[in-house]
């Protein structure tokens, strides 16, 4: 019976290289040492079969390699790419993500960010249900937070990736408005007990400035859920749409199919995170695009430059585009 191989180790490789021990363990993870040196000691690793002994690593440096993700709601599409994105750019950088769900709800929120806290993950990258939560400033009294969307109220993050709402929320209603419509219903995820997410502030802001009759109605991020909603909804005589995330515009428009109604003759929707599937529908989703490319980049760059300390403080605002399709009558 053949005997498993032999975990090669760092003094191999560095024999191999004719490099130090520490010259290798540093070229293996990227520090100090010219980009010549780090590809030379890379395939030399990969050549003889090593692999850095996670556990060894980590008492070594006091890093677990390890980052939180905590997303706002996972039953929203976009939010799935957003992770999907950040764990495949993480594990690029040779770090990786553990992934949680705050399912919406502002107090699983704060219960999970102390769970990742408390499990010494190297830093957290959140898309936060509660931006306005006091429990931001004292975890990142901590480690290093990253925040994608809204901003944390009082806290000093490591770096924040921030949507331009308003820009956002004033394009959306400026088309509906060209578009003859004067009474909304805006579909939004947020929840009584966090009235003060920007986005929501600034569609009241801008109703008021454009002269527009506006319902704000909570709907879940679940396309399902939101169906639900939007049954309501449509019963209650509304036929024009903005609504907060494109999960739940697609709500929309399968209560639409169900009632006989069409969009964009019928009914009018509109998006704000233009997921991929929303170029696939019929007709396709008038959506708001915030590059959720650009956005992983940015994020994952400042978690990384934080964990490894080469970085000061960074605040990117994220500029909106219009994708305009066929979902506006």
């Amino acid at each position: 019976m053949p005997q498993p191989r032999k975990r090669a180790t760092i003094r191999e490789v560095a024999k191999a290289t004719g490099l130090s021990p520490a010259a290798v363990s540093y070229a293996l993870r990227g520090l100090q040492v010219s980009e010549e040196t780090i590809e030379r000691v890379r395939r030399a690793a990969a050549e003889l079969g090593y692999e850095a002994d996670p556990i060894a690593r980590a008492l070594a440096s006091g890093r677990t390699g390890m980052i939180g993700l905590l997303c706002g709601s996972l039953e929203d599409l976009w939010q799935q790419s957003l992770a999907v994105g950040v764990a495949r750019a993480l594990k690029d950088n040779d770090r990786y993500a553990l992934i949680l769900d705050a399912a919406g709800d502002p107090a699983r929120e704060s219960a999970l960010a102390r769970q990742l806290r408390d499990q010494r993950v190297d830093a957290l990258i959140v898309q936060p249900v509660d931006p306005a939560a006091s429990l931001w400033a004292e975890l990142c009294q901590s480690l290093p937070v990253v925040s994608i969307g809204d901003s944390l109220a009082g806290a000093r993050t490591a770096g924040e990736v921030v949507f331009d709402n308003r820009t956002g929320v004033t394009l959306a209603l400026e088309h509906l408005r060209r578009r003859g419509h004067r009474r909304l219903a805006v579909l939004t995820s947020t929840r009584a007990s966090t009235p003060d997410r920007p986005a929501d502030v600034h569609v009241l802001a801008e109703a008021g400035r454009l002269e527009l009759d506006i319902d704000v109605i909570t709907a879940p991020q679940s396309p399902a859920a939101a169906t639900e909603v939007a049954r309501r909804v449509l019963d209650a005589g509304h036929r024009a749409f903005f609504c907060f995330a494109d999960s739940i515009a697609y709500g929309v428009y399968a209560a639409s199919a169900e009632r006989g109604l069409r969009i964009p003759s019928d009914v009018s929707v509109m998006g704000y995170d233009d997921h991929p599937m929303s170029g696939l529908l019929t007709p396709g989703l008038t959506s708001v695009d915030w590059d959720i490319d650009g956005i992983v980049r940015a994020a994952v760059r400042m978690v990384v430059a934080a964990v490894d300390g080469t970085a000061r403080r960074r605040r990117i605002v994220q500029a909106p585009e219009l994708r305009e399709r066929g979902s506006v009558g």
